[in-house]
């Protein structure tokens, strides 16, 4: 039996136009956020290599969005990450976080400048202090997506996000990316860490904005 409807096509007639009140457990990550002591545990060829970088994300919230019935508020991010020792981008990382209200499902898009995307899902309530979003190669859902060469060279098996919201408004993530390394015979745990704190607010999403001018004009 199908969990969705049989009507496929017709959006939603009743949509708040205010994404902030309407990203249930994302409304923590909205605004502009740092944290110079995230860890990154990659591998190399003499073995893992430990490097401490400082990061930079930028998370805007976007009108809502409709495949049909289906409806997500969401927010826009941007990650741009480098080292202490190195002016050189560390890592590049733009995509989306979607939450879907009727449902609880939360969604990372991921896609990073070396030839590879992804989307992670998970589910939770609009009141969470924690997230945990998964996905893994070969799913046609939430699945992994990489070049040629990524997949000949450091295969990506699996990707895992868990997220913590602390008490006083920080974060923190650990995310896992399982690789299978040519040439290796185990399973590398690709593993990356920060806390951030946020450092600006964030901006309504655009349509919000126009419904606060006509109000204002009214």
């Amino acid at each position: 039996m199908s969990i969705f409807p049989e009507d496929i096509f017709t959006e939603p007639a009743d949509v708040d136009p205010d994404t902030l009140a309407n990203l249930g457990p994302l409304r923590r990550l909205a605004g502009t956020w740092e944290g110079d002591k995230g860890v990154d545990l990659n591998p190399k060829a003499e073995g893992p290599e430990r490097r401490v970088f400082r990061e930079r994300i930028v998370m805007e919230p976007i009108d809502p969005q409709a495949n049909g019935p289906q409806l997500f508020y969401g927010l826009r991010y941007h990650i741009h990450i480098n080292t202490p020792e190195e002016d050189i981008t560390f890592h590049d990382q733009v995509g989306y976080w979607l939450w879907e209200p009727a449902t609880g499902l939360v969604l990372q898009t991921i896609a990073i400048p070396r030839g590879q995307v992804a989307i992670a899902s998970g589910r939770s309530t609009p009141d969470a202090t924690s997230l945990v979003l998964t996905a893994t190669r070969g799913e046609t859902e939430y699945g992994i997506c990489s070049t040629a060469f990524l997949e000949h060279a450091f295969r990506t098996d699996a990707y895992r996000i868990d997220v913590d919201f602390e008490s006083d408004g920080s974060w923190r993530y650990v995310i896992d990316t399982t690789l299978m390394v040519r040439g290796r015979t185990e399973p590398f745990v690709h593993r990356d860490r920060n806390r951030l704190h946020k450092v600006a607010e964030p901006e309504p999403n655009p349509w919000a904005k126009i419904v606060a001018a006509r109000k204002g004009e009214a």
